[in-house]
């Protein structure tokens, strides 16, 4: 067997978010161990995704339809629209199962040194369905970061003449942890998000 063989597969793992050199070596030399049946399944889950997913017309989650699962829910409460970065932070919310609205994907963040600018994102269609009417209430929930702050006041700017109410996830203090260990940040924004009980 030839070493190039494992190393164009951890060559191409390494190019996955999240996955370095030792990372995608530890997946490469994994595949190899797996069945070829197993491994069959795994490149054949990756040609599918590729073929056949593409963005909801609407909210532009992933979906193998026109219209995303959620967007497709009658059940959904229609006056609320969730505004995450990628598709990947819907997933999250929809785990806790407490949020029965819609959504709407940005696909990014803010960030004008990358190339991130307000015409890359997908804030002209959000901007649209809030102008057709129904919608009461927007929820940021982009990360608490830099990007994801600047997404936030910026859409928020947008969408205030809108006549919709705009809202932004709380964040703080994590449940289980300790005051000590929180940064100044953190417990900054926990004082200012505090709410009676």
């Amino acid at each position: 067997m030839s070493l190039g063989i494992v190393e164009n597969l951890i060559a191409e793992l390494s190019k996955l978010p999240g996955i370095g050199r030792k990372s995608a070596q530890r997946l490469a030399f994994f595949i190899m161990t797996m069945s070829k049946e197993e491994a069959r399944g795994l490149a054949a889950a990756i040609l599918e995704l590729k073929e056949r997913a593409g963005f909801c017309q609407q909210c532009f989650n992933i979906t193998d339809t026109e219209l995303c699962p959620v967007c497709r829910d009658p059940g959904r409460d229609a006056s609320r629209i969730c505004v995450v970065e990628e598709p990947s932070n819907l997933v999250v919310i929809e785990n806790t199962r407490s949020y029965r609205g819609l959504y709407h994907v940005l696909l990014g963040s803010l960030s004008p040194l990358d190339g991130l600018t307000p015409e890359r994102l997908k804030i002209r269609e959000l901007l649209e369905r809030v102008a057709r009417g129904g919608v009461e209430e927007v929820i940021l929930a982009t990360n608490p970061n830099t990007k994801g702050e600047a997404t936030a006041q910026y859409l928020a700017s947008l969408l205030k003449p809108m006549q919709v109410r705009v809202s932004r996830i709380a964040y703080g203090l994590p449940i289980g942890g300790d005051i000590e260990f929180a940064d100044e940040v953190t417990l900054t924004k926990s004082l200012e998000g505090r709410r009676e009980i």
